[in-house]
C-alpha cells in the first residue's frame, strides 16, 4: 500500500491507518485476526484509545508482537495536568508497550478546552513531560467538529506534529464555515503537520433513535456508513486526492476489509472527478454532530 510522510515526523504512514475501535466489538481471538488481516495489507499506522472499550487490551498482545513495525497513535479526553498523566500511564500498561509514537488530545470541541489543555496546569504540560521521558514521541490533536477552534489549536500549540478531523464530499459540499476543513488543509500543509481523516465512510447521521433504535444499527459506527465497495472506494480515493496523510478505518470491523482493499487500489482523483463526486453529495445530511459547531 503507498505511504505518504505524517508531516515533520519523517513517520511514512500507509494511506489506509487502522482505527483500532473496530477491535471493541471482537473477542480476543477475532481482534488478534482482524490485526493480522490489516496487518496483510501492510497498514504500518494503528490509533486506538482508552474511549474505545477494551480496544487496547485486545490490541496489545499483536501490537507487542509487531511494535517495531507499527507507528501507534494514542489518545486522552482528559485536559488537565495530572488526568492526562494518569490516562497515559493507564494506556501504556493496557497496552503492555513502553512508548506511544503519537500522543493525542482527543475531541476537542470547545475554544474555553483549549485554554484548559494549553494553561500551566493543563495535559499538554504532561504531554511534553511524557516526551522528554521517552513515553511519547510525537504530540498531535483530534476534533470531530469546528475547523475555527483546529487552526486555533495550531496557533496555540506549536509542537502539534498531527491533526486528525472529519473529510469527506458530504462535509466538502458544505461550503460554509463551520465545515471549511479546507482551511485546516492548507494550514497543516504550510505548517508541515501530518492530518489523519476521519468520518470519511460516512454517508449522513443515524435515524431518530425512535425510528431505529441503536440496538438496531446494522453497523457499530457512531454514523451511518457507506457500505458497498464501490462507493467506499471512491471516497477513499476522495478524500486521499484532498492530500491528507492517512484515512481511518471505520468502526465496524464489517467494514474494514473494503476499505483496506480500497486502499490497496488507491488511485489518485484530477479536480473535475473530485468536483463531481462533492456536487453528488451536495444534498446529504452532513454526518459532522451539529452541536459541535457552537
Amino acid at each position: 500500500m503507498q505511504t505518504r510522510t505524517l508531516g515533520a515526523t519523517g513517520q511514512r504512514s500507509t494511506v489506509v491507518a487502522f482505527g483500532a475501535i473496530a477491535l471493541n466489538w471482537l473477542e480476543q481471538e477475532g481482534a488478534n485476526q482482524m490485526v493480522e488481516l490489516v496487518r496483510e495489507h501492510g497498514i504500518n499506522h494503528f490509533d486506538v484509545a482508552p474511549t474505545y472499550g477494551d480496544a487496547e487490551l485486545k490490541l496489545g498482545p499483536k501490537l507487542r508482537q509487531y511494535r517495531e513495525d507499527i507507528f501507534l497513535g494514542c489518545k486522552t479526553q482528559e485536559r488537565s495536568y495530572e488526568a492526562a498523566w494518569k490516562k497515559l500511564e493507564r494506556s501504556l500498561d493496557r497496552l503492555g508497550v513502553d512508548t506511544i509514537d503519537l500522543y493525542q488530545v482527543h475531541g476537542l470541541e470547545y475554544e474555553d478546552e483549549l485554554e484548559t489543555i494549553t494553561a500551566e496546569d493543563g495535559a499538554l504540560r504532561a504531554f511534553r513531560e511524557a516526551q522528554e521521558q521517552g513515553l511519547i514521541d510525537h504530540i498531535g490533536l483530534t476534533s470531530h467538529g469546528n475547523p475555527d477552534l483546529i487552526l486555533d489549536a495550531i496557533g496555540e500549540i506549536d509542537d502539534m506534529d498531527s491533526l486528525m478531523f472529519p473529510l469527506n464530499p458530504v462535509v466538502d459540499a458544505r461550503d460554509d464555515a463551520d465545515h471549511d476543513y479546507d482551511a485546516v488543509l492548507q494550514r497543516a500543509d504550510q505548517e508541515d503537520i501530518g492530518t489523519l481523516a476521519i468520518k470519511t465512510f460516512a454517508k449522513g447521521p443515524w435515524p431518530d433513535t425512535d425510528e431505529l433504535p441503536e440496538h438496531e444499527r446494522p453497523y457499530a459506527n457512531w454514523y451511518e456508513p457507506v457500505d458497498d465497495p464501490e462507493t467506499i472506494r471512491e471516497r477513499l480515493n476522495y478524500t486521499l486526492s484532498r492530500g491528507v496523510t492517512s484515512v481511518l478505518t471505520p468502526g465496524d470491523p464489517k467494514l474494514v476489509k473494503m476499505v483496506l482493499d480500497a486502499g490497496d487500489r488507491f488511485e489518485e482523483l484530477d479536480e473535475a472527478a473530485q468536483r463531481a463526486i462533492v456536487e453528488q453529495a451536495r444534498h446529504d445530511e452532513s454526518p459532522v454532530p451539529e452541536q459541535l459547531h457552537h
